[in-house]
């Protein structure tokens, strides 16, 4: 049998419930919707760390965010000392190409693909300019990515301020086809389509925000517990101010909007691989780095462990007639972006290096539990799950939420201080506390999360609005350390 081709498809920041398939009325994926009944739909899927650079570490080493060596998000972090996903595809004989977003340092390092056409989100101040503005300057718009005025990290919107062409959905889907249709056709090829978007800034074309004019959408969730919020997530809240109801529908319309561009666009992709043949013999998958909270329990964007943060899409759909993913299924095992490497390898029949920690999704085998985490310090949010109950340790001022999954889908109930959830809570508590690592042992007593005195919760005032980009023309910022985090709660 002829070697399969390989279409990964990422997006950033889409959280894992929002689709069609996935029971909302509110939002239109047609083509992820078809790609999830032509497949296989694994509905228990995680981000082990929900922050865009730690989670794509994840993805392209097959390994956690304690083997990989970020959990917090460091800009300037150089590549693993490890196998990664495309050099190792590469040297077992495929071709290797990527559109979008590698979220690298330096950002022209190609981590294994032989060819990258790159879009970074404005940051040229970190290794020169990406292709999309260089495809930008070609056609007179020098400059002009981010001249629509809104902030990559923040929740005002508007219509996109240039023409159809320059949107970076439209432009990365065209490159992707134009790079398929170009292939070397005595090679398989393995290519990663890495949508920047629906991450702000919210931009949709003007379009696509007039398909959801007037829309209804689902509220937000409001937990019983989110009046007294950790310090953690105090911190996040404070951030990002709430939204009245009209403003937050609305700002949840043009992100939709973004959403459905990018199903569209994927469309284009799909239709390429058919006309050129290649559609039944090539493999695809699609997930997200992470989610984003869009307001639920008052919070908003990354990098917690809620449902609306943690929880990504994952969807595999097999060559035609492959018997290990039949269409239509769905896979409920614990699983996460460390998993996504293996299986692929998987399917290519290619070994799986000795450095990932993650495994095969086509296999009989199951977590009991899966341990996620992010940030460090007074910001810290430990979780871990079983699949039903969920704990989410917060250590600054040890505190805890315990979910039910089963009774409580969307987390509005905290029982970590009931009596019928201690023995979740107790078991679920010595298993996180069994995954502890580095400065979080310090944490513990006796086996025992105890966490550290809360600090008063001061965020800093948003002088740069996000990570705010400017007008890079005539020329782009000037280098700046790479290490500094832009866009953050301060």
């Amino acid at each position: 049998m002829k070697r399969p081709h390989f279409l990964f498809v990422t997006v950033d920041q889409w959280p894992g419930g929002l689709f069609g398939h996935a029971g909302r009325a509110d939002i239109d994926t047609p083509t992820l919707d078809a790609l999830a009944g032509a497949g296989v739909r694994f509905v228990n899927a995680h981000a082990e760390c929900p922050i865009c650079i730690p989670a794509r570490r994840s993805m392209m080493t097959g390994t956690d965010p304690r083997r990989h060596g970020d959990r917090v998000f460091q800009p300037a972090m150089r590549r693993a000392d490890m196998p990664y996903l495309a050099e190792t595809f590469r040297d077992a004989g495929w071709q290797t190409g990527a559109v979008g977003k590698l979220h690298v340092y330096p950002p022209r390092d190609r981590i294994g693909f032989e060819e990258v056409i790159s879009y970074e989100e404005g940051r040229p101040q970190l290794g020169g300019p990406d292709d999309w503005d260089l495809y930008l300057a070609d056609r007179g718009n020098a400059g002009l990515g981010h001249a629509h005025g809104m902030a990559n990290n923040s929740y005002e919107f508007r219509p996109w301020h240039l023409a159809e062409e320059f949107h970076p959905t439209v432009w990365q889907a065209r490159q992707m086809a134009r790079m398929i249709q170009r292939r070397d056709p005595t090679r398989p090829g393995f290519w990663h389509l890495s949508f920047n978007f629906p991450h702000p800034p919210i931009v949709p074309l003007a379009s696509y925000l007039a398909l959801y004019e007037g829309r209804e959408v689902a509220p937000a969730r409001r937990g019983e517990w989110a009046d007294d919020l950790p310090p953690a997530l105090e911190r996040v809240r404070q951030a990002w101010p709430a939204l009245a109801p009209d403003r937050l529908a609305a700002m949840r319309r043009a992100f939709f909007a973004q959403c459905t561009l990018i199903d569209h666009q994927l469309r284009l992709v799909l239709g390429t691989l058919r006309e050129e043949g290649l559609l039944d013999d090539t493999i695809i998958l699609f997930t997200a780095d992470h989610g984003d909270m869009l307001g639920d329990h008052g919070l908003f964007a990354k990098r917690m462990m809620l449902r609306g943060s943690v929880d990504v899409p994952l969807v595999l759909v097999g060559r035609k007639g492959c018997e290990k993913l039949r269409p239509g299924r769905t896979d409920d095992r614990l699983a996460g972006l460390q998993d996504i490497m293996p299986t692929l390898l998987d399917l290519a029949g290619i070994a799986v290096p000795d450095s990932c920690t993650g495994r095969s999704l086509l296999g009989p085998g199951r977590r009991e539990t899966l341990y996620c985490e992010a940030l460090e310090g007074q910001a810290a949010m430990r979780m871990i799950t079983d699949g039903r109950w969920k704990l989410i340790w917060y250590p600054a001022g040890n505190r805890l939420h315990l979910f039910d999954h089963e009774t409580d889908p969307q987390e509005c109930r905290d029982l970590s201080a009931t009596p019928e959830a201690a023995e979740h809570l107790e078991r679920l508590s010595r298993a996180l506390a069994a995954e502890l690592y580095g400065a979080d042992l310090d944490w513990l007593h006796k086996g025992r999360l105890v966490g550290c005195a809360a600090e008063p919760v001061r965020v800093a005032p948003d002088r740069g609005l996000h990570g705010q980009r400017g007008l890079h023309y005539p020329a782009p910022p000037p280098a700046r350390d790479p290490s500094e985090v832009v866009g953050a709660p301060g």
